[in-house]
């Protein structure tokens, strides 16, 4: 399996609608990086076996990346597609594969949706706490054409999403915009180590107009307002502490809530800037 997800951007497949929207998604992402698309369904052999024919079961899952192929083709035509059904959980193929993808995609499951929602379980979730790589939480719906998105708080995790952003944005030839957030109660000091931080990291991506803002209330709630024009928003996995198995708040809160695809920043060495 490494040798075809190796450097890739890995899209999970399911039945639904929404699936589709998340494989072209994914596949705008592998074009705009330069990367092939592999196609992922997660085949469950014990439900196949209790259904009155094993073929079909498989039939259908063949037609159903055949259906997502298509879906990538209509949008991409460039990008190189591939193919792959795997026995088992989900989740659990894509992070395998993310050990040598570029990045991971999956769809939300319908976060975005519900404003009550906290489903700390959910695929989109638990993926984005284990990857070895960037994930990408797709939406049901296509993202508006704005700028590209990274909350920033100074943390290293915020550093490498900045500089990946920079490379996103320049992929796209899409304005970045670069937000920090004071919570309630916290003094600003005034610190412009934002703006000194995207002038660095903007000196490789010259073609990059850039924004940063200090904004001042509770990180998730403005970055999930910030990112409703945004065509995606990016995020370290987890402020000061970036290892496995955990997510930051922020990040959790953008995966729930933000109308935009989200991508949780991980797996990825920082890159000092020049000057840095």
């Amino acid at each position: 399996m490494a040798e075809t997800t190796h450097g890739a951007v890995v899209v999970g497949v399911g039945s639904s609608e929404e699936d589709l929207q998340v494989v072209r998604t994914a596949a705008a992402e592998a074009a705009a990086h330069d990367r092939p698309l592999h196609l992922l369904h997660a085949f469950n052999w014990a439900a196949a076996v209790g259904a009155p024919s094993v073929v079909e079961p498989r039939t259908d899952a063949e037609h159903l990346l055949e259906r997502a192929g298509q879906a990538a083709s209509e949008v991409e035509p460039a990008v190189q597609v591939s193919c792959e059904i795997v026995e088992g959980s989900p989740v659990e193929a894509l992070v395998r594969s993310s050990e040598s993808a570029f990045m991971v995609a999956v769809g939300d499951g319908g976060m975005a949706d519900c404003p009550e929602c906290v489903p700390a379980d959910a695929p989109a979730v638990r993926l984005a706490a284990r990857a070895g790589c960037p994930v990408l939480v797709g939406r049901a719906g296509p993202p508006p054409q704005g700028p590209v998105l990274v909350g920033v708080n100074g943390s290293e995790s915020s550093r490498t999403a900045l500089g990946f952003a920079f490379e996103c944005a320049d992929r796209r030839s899409a304005p970045l915009l670069a937000v920090r957030v004071i919570e309630p109660g916290q003094p600003d000091e005034g610190d412009d180590a934002l703006a000194k931080a995207v002038t660095r990291y903007g000196e490789r991506h010259p073609s990059v107009a850039a924004e940063c803002h200090t904004i001042r209330g509770d990180p998730g709630t403005v970055l999930v307002e910030q990112s409703r024009l945004a065509q995606v928003a990016l995020v370290g996995a987890r402020g000061e502490e970036p290892w496995r198995g955990m997510l930051g708040a922020v990040s959790q809160t953008l995966l729930y809530h933000s109308p935009a695809p989200v991508v949780v920043v991980r797996g990825l060495a920082e890159a000092a800037p020049d000057g840095a």
